[in-house]
Formats: structure tokens, C-alpha cells, sequence
């Protein structure tokens, strides 16, 4: 009796531990598709947008929306398991056929989409835009690009294409690229699927053509050319923050020609290096260059970036000021202008050498 007990229980164990093992290997296989590819043959491209501040259910929500993944839950369980929690936010080109360990692995890498529009900040310099350009269009080198940029043939068509905007100017020798300033800051976006690089960058001279229309007349009245223009311009959209007034920079610059002092600006010393920083050293300032305006007197040979409209308006329509000097304290971003070296070394002493 006991022992038909015993065999009893026994058995009903084996069975629990039969039913436990069924289910667990059930499961292994459940989690294992669901994390699988949606569809394995899938050639569908789906972009999807992953918003900053994002939690793994949150994202695994979207993907499930979208239709890249079959379970939100389980991707999210899978992120917290394997503490793959470093997911970056952005557009994404995701594909059914993409595995969850896959996905995961694009979303940690930051590799977003290419971008449907190509947008260029204003204050980019032809090197800035260049990297824009290959992000936009990824067939594109970066090499080919900056050539196209420089191409004597290029430019002269430029010129004759566009005339009123694009001069013999831009052909001095001391400019180093005669297409800064003229590609216009914008978001553009084109028909074909691989613009060429020919058609992207005329298609930025046209719009600087097409937003320097309504300052003709002014320009004539004030006896500038458009170098000219675009070339002062360049200078304040790099030396402007977005709280200070451009018009009142554009009078220091102007006031400083009247006084045959030299412009001394430091964005036109960093495009002589041709290199990005943060701070201008004093050694950096003696950088043999006709860019260099620590050393020349009047405006450089050409523009050192290219600028958007309010930096061209300022260019025309200077404040009128008795202003000489001006420094920003890169904290604040504040703006202070003086009108004698007495007054803008107290200033500087305070807000920058103080800090």
C-alpha cells in the first residue's frame, strides 16, 4: 500500500517536472521567436523615431506600433536582462527582418537615419557643410565634395549662371575657398533620390541669389558689393550669440573701418588656422594669413562662413553707435560694448579674466 503510494507520488512528480521542463522549453522557444526577426524575409525599410528620455518600455511600444518587433514587453525584459539600457535617441532605419539583438545594437550605436532634408545652420563654414552634405546623401565623400566646392570650372559657372550674386571677387588669390559665404543656410530637400553634388550646391548659390534680391537697391545706394556684404556678414554671424543685438556688433566693425583700426575679431584668425575652438590663444593671433585681422587692416579677402539673414541686415543696416570694442562672456553669452580701451579692459578684467 505504501509503496503503491510512493509510486503514485512518484509518478505525479515525474509528471510536474515533465509538465515544468514542456513548458519551460515552450517558453524558451515563445521568448526565442518573439525576439527573432518579425520577418526574417522582410525587405521593408521603416523609419522610426526614438524619443529623447525614452525608457526600454517606452521604445519597445513604438517598435511594436511601427511593426519592427513582435513584443514590446519582451523587448523590453530582454533590454533590462542583458542591461543594454545606453539606447540613444533619433530617427532610426529599422527593418522587420532585423532581430532584437540587432535593433538593440542600432539604437546603442546612434547611427540614426539619413535625414530627409539637408538642413545647414547658419554660421557653417564649406567644411561644416561638406560633412552635412555625406550625412545627407551617404553615397558622397567628403573629399569630392570639398573639391567640387574649390573646382575652377564649377565656379566659373557659378559666376556666369549668376552673376549679380557670384563675382569675378570670389577668384582672388588670396581667398581660400571661393564659394564661402555663398552657399545660402537652409533646409533643402530634392526629387531625386541621389542628388549630385553639382546640383546640391548650386541649388544653395541659387538661394543666396534668391534672399540677396530684396538688398539690391540698398546695396547700390551704399556703393557695397555683394563680397563685401556677405563677407562682413560672415564675420558677425560668427561673433553674435543669440541674445545679442547683431546690428550693434555690425557698428563696431563699421566704426573700427572708419578708424582705420583694424577689425581684430577671432573667428577670422581660427578660419586662418583652419581649425574649431573653443578659445583663441594669444600665439594663434600671429598666424601669417590675409585672414588674419589681428594683422591686416580692413575686411579679409572673403567670407569666413555663411550667413543667414539677420547677419546679412545687420551687415546693411548697422546700429549707430559710438562703439570700438566689444567682448562676450561665454558663460552668459552677455555681450558688453565700450567705446575706449580703458573701458573694454575694465570689462574684460571683470567678466572674463575674473571668471
Amino acid at each position: 500500500m505504501a509503496s503503491s503510494k510512493g509510486k503514485r507520488i512518484t509518478i505525479i512528480i515525474s509528471l510536474i517536472v515533465l509538465i515544468l521542463v514542456i513548458i519551460t522549453i515552450a517558453g524558451y522557444f515563445y521568448v526565442k521567436k518573439q525576439l527573432d526577426a518579425k520577418n526574417s524575409d522582410s525587405k521593408e525599410k521603416i523609419v522610426v523615431e526614438i524619443p529623447a528620455g525614452a525608457n526600454a518600455k517606452k521604445i519597445g511600444n513604438i517598435l511594436e506600433d511601427e511593426k519592427v518587433i513582435n513584443s514590446a514587453t519582451l523587448f523590453s525584459y530582454y533590454v533590462k536582462y542583458t542591461n543594454e539600457m545606453n539606447l540613444k535617441a533619433g530617427r532610426y532605419e529599422l527593418s522587420p527582418s532585423m532581430d532584437t539583438e540587432k535593433i538593440v545594437n542600432v539604437l546603442k550605436s546612434g547611427k540614426t537615419a539619413v535625414p530627409e532634408r539637408l538642413v545647414v545652420p547658419e554660421g557653417y563654414s564649406l567644411d561644416q557643410i561638406a560633412d552635412r552634405i555625406v550625412q545627407y546623401a551617404p553615397t558622397l565623400k567628403k573629399k569630392d565634395v570639398l573639391a567640387k566646392m574649390d573646382d575652377h570650372t564649377f565656379v566659373e559657372k557659378m559666376i556666369e549662371s549668376y552673376p549679380d550674386t557670384v563675382t569675378k571677387d570670389v577668384l582672388n588669390q588670396a581667398i581660400k575657398h571661393p564659394l564661402e559665404g555663398y552657399l545660402y543656410p537652409a533646409t533643402y530637400e530634392f526629387k531625386e533620390a541621389e542628388p549630385k553634388i553639382d546640383t546640391i550646391l548650386e541649388e544653395m548659390v541659387k538661394a543666396t541669389q534668391l534672399n540677396l534680391a530684396p538688398y539690391r537697391e540698398e546695396l547700390k545706394k551704399q556703393k557695397k558689393s555683394v563680397h563685401e556684404l556677405l563677407t562682413m556678414s560672415s564675420i558677425i554671424e560668427k561673433e553674435a550669440t543669440e541674445n545679442v543685438d547683431r546690428k550693434t556688433i555690425a557698428s563696431v566693425f563699421y566704426n573700427r573701418l572708419d578708424e582705420k583700426m583694424r577689425l581684430q575679431t577671432d573667428p577670422t584668425v581660427l578660419y586662418a588656422l583652419g581649425k574649431h575652438k573653443s578659445r583663441t590663444l594669444y600665439k594663434d593671433l600671429k598666424v601669417e594669413s590675409p585672414y588674419n585681422t589681428y594683422l591686416n587692416n580692413g575686411l579679409p579677402p572673403g567670407p569666413i562662413s555663411n550667413s543667414g539673414k539677420s547677419s546679412i541686415e545687420a551687415a546693411l543696416y548697422p546700429a549707430k553707435t559710438d562703439y570700438l570694442y566689444f567682448l562676450a562672456n561665454t558663460k552668459t553669452g552677455k555681450v558688453y560694448f565700450s567705446k575706449t580701451l580703458e573701458e573694454h579692459n575694465k570689462l574684460k578684467e571683470e567678466h572674463i579674466n575674473g571668471n
